[in-house]
């Protein structure tokens, strides 16, 4: 079942035995999915999040343009930023 909520449509879908799930029509023609469209799904903040790769790239794209300050290399910045985030998950992990 899927419902319109102002520009959004949203729908309760369940995962079956093998773990699959499948989008409503609706969401699909919303959000331009076709067969054979490459999705990445991923954890955040405990939410099973599914978009396109191309959204996700250009997500990605946006968020490191908006995060650059026109100085060094946003490559470099983002290379950091990783490391940190990778060190503060091992420090977790041997806590």
């Amino acid at each position: 079942m899927t419902q319109t909520a102002g520009d959004q449509t949203c729908g309760v879908i369940y995962a079956n035995g093998q773990g699959r799930v499948t989008i409503p029509s609706s969401l699909r023609r919303a959000t331009g999915v076709e067969p054979g469209t490459p999705l990445a799904v991923y954890e955040e903040d405990g939410r099973v999040v599914i978009e396109t790769r191309a959204h996700l790239a250009e997500r990605i794209r946006r968020d490191v343009a908006e995060a650059w300050t026109g100085e060094g290399s946003a490559v470099d910045e983002l290379i950091a930023d990783r490391r940190a985030e990778s060190a503060r998950d091992d420090a977790e992990e041997g806590s």
